[in-house]
C-alpha cells in the first residue's frame, strides 16, 4: 500500500483552509495530520508528523511558516500573497541548506486561471497592446491581485524576448490611478465587487482585432485541484518554484 502523504494545513479555520482540509482529506493519497489556526505554535505540525505543509494564512504570517518548514525538513505549498524579492531572496537562502526540500509559492491554485496566464504571455508575443484586469470580492486586502502581477511578469518576459517595444499609450493627463498600476510596462486594473470570487480578463490589441483570455473561478472550489497537484509534485522540485505552471508540461 502506498503511504499517505502527511499534510499539516495552515489557516485551516479560514474559508479556503477549510476547503482545502476537506480536498485533502478526500484525496485518496494524502491525509490531513495537523490543521492550524491562528495562534496555533508550528510544532504542531512536527509533532503530528507532517512530511507536507499548505499555507493559506495572511501575508504577515506566511514568511515565519516557510521558513520553519524548510527548517524542519517539510514540503511547502504556498498560496499566501505578500511575497517580495527580499522575501524570496532570504528563502532561497534557507533552501541552500536543505537541498531536497521543495517549496512552491502559487499565486493561483485554478488550473485554469494559471493556464490563461501562459495562454495571454504566448500570445502577447503577437500584439501590440495588452492589458490585464482582475476582478475580486470586496474582502481582498491586495491589489493587483497575486495572479494578475504574476501574469504581467509573465506577458513582460514574454514581449521583451520577442523584441517588443513598449506598449503605445498616449495618455498625458490622467486621474490618479486611471491607467491602472504598471507592472514592467504591463497596466493591471483592479476592481473589487461584492458578489465576486476570482476573474481575471487579459486583452490583446492588433490593427483591426482583439483576444481576450479570461478565466473565472465561481467557487473557492476551483482551487483545490492545483493544490493537491502542488502536493503530489512538490517533493520532486527540490528549492523554490514561483507559479504552478512550473509542475504544468506547458512547452517552452
Amino acid at each position: 500500500m502506498t503511504e499517505l502523504l502527511s499534510v499539516a494545513v495552515l489557516g485551516a479555520r479560514g474559508r479556503m483552509g477549510s476547503e482545502a482540509v476537506r480536498a485533502i482529506e478526500s484525496a485518496a493519497d494524502m491525509q490531513v495530520v495537523a490543521s492550524l489556526g491562528r495562534g496555533d505554535p508550528l510544532a504542531e505540525m512536527v509533532r503530528a508528523g507532517a512530511g507536507y505543509m499548505v499555507d493559506l494564512t495572511v501575508p504577515d504570517q506566511t514568511e515565519e511558516n516557510v521558513h520553519f518548514a524548510v527548517e524542519h525538513g517539510i514540503h511547502a505549498v504556498v498560496g499566501t500573497s505578500g511575497w517580495n524579492g527580499d522575501r524570496l531572496e532570504r528563502l532561497q537562502e534557507s533552501l541552500v541548506g536543505k537541498p531536497k526540500i521543495g517549496v512552491l509559492m502559487a499565486p493561483n491554485f485554478a488550473l485554469g486561471s494559471v493556464l490563461a496566464s501562459a495562454f495571454s504571455a504566448t500570445a502577447a508575443k503577437y500584439f501590440e497592446s495588452v492589458e490585464v484586469i482582475e476582478m475580486h470580492h470586496p474582502d481582498k486586502v491586495d491589489a493587483p491581485s497575486g495572479t494578475a502581477v504574476r501574469t504581467a511578469h509573465l506577458i513582460a518576459e514574454a514581449r521583451h524576448h520577442a523584441g517588443l517595444g513598449p506598449v503605445p499609450d498616449a495618455t498625458s493627463q490622467q486621474r490618479e490611478g486611471a491607467r491602472g498600476s504598471d507592472v514592467e510596462g504591463v497596466r493591471v486594473h483592479s476592481v473589487r465587487l461584492r458578489g465576486l470570487v476570482a476573474h481575471q480578463e487579459v486583452l490583446l490589441g492588433g490593427v483591426g482585432e482583439q483576444l481576450t483570455i479570461r478565466h473565472d473561478s465561481f467557487d473557492r472550489e476551483s482551487f483545490m485541484p492545483g493544490i493537491l497537484l502542488g502536493l503530489r509534485k512538490v517533493a520532486a522540485h527540490p528549492g523554490l518554484t514561483v507559479g504552478l505552471d512550473g509542475y504544468l508540461e506547458l512547452g517552452a
